[in-house]
């Protein structure tokens, strides 16, 4: 899926499209997770990047240990270059992320670990706004709430606004 959504896709759209070269990329819960992958890995590409309720530290919880050991096997030092919270501190460019989670998200306290996503990126003077929506879970009405702030974000980044 990564090498799908960073180049597969974009080659397709952009073919058929007129588009500029300026990319944004967003998405939810586990596209949320590949969302911040693909921005985090590859300074440069994306003018802006945002989430709905990602999976902001995969090596620490059961989906993403029973994941990350199914496609990427048991030496658990290969899975740091796939966990937004650990790329962080690498981090080449500091682009700002802007997340928005549910308070009443029931994957919140046992999967998503935004917590510690904020500490990383407050360690090490990443931007991120990290807004907690009270009442809100992990469905799509949760995400049609919010995204014209998410759009908005974007077109400002792309020079849209």
């Amino acid at each position: 899926m990564y090498d799908y959504v960073l180049k597969e896709l974009p080659q397709l759209v952009e073919s058929e499209l007129p588009l500029t070269d300026k990319r944004s990329i967003s998405g939810h819960s586990m596209g949320g997770h590949g969302a911040l992958i693909c921005a985090l890995r590859n300074p440069g590409r994306y003018a802006s990047v945002s989430a709905f309720a990602p999976i902001a530290h995969p090596t620490t919880c059961p989906w993403g240990e029973k994941a990350f050991k199914g496609y990427l096997g048991d030496n658990t030092e290969s899975w740091k270059e796939w966990d937004a919270t650990l790329l962080i501190p690498e981090a080449v460019e500091r682009l700002p992320l802007l997340i928005d989670q549910g308070t009443a998200d029931g994957f919140l306290e046992n999967q998503l670990n935004p917590e510690a996503l904020v500490g990383a990126c407050e360690q090490h003077s990443h931007p991120i706004n990290l807004r907690m929506r009270n009442g809100y879970d992990h469905s799509y009405f949760f995400i049609a709430s919010f995204i014209d702030d998410h759009l908005s974000h974007h077109a400002k980044a792309l020079g849209l606004s």
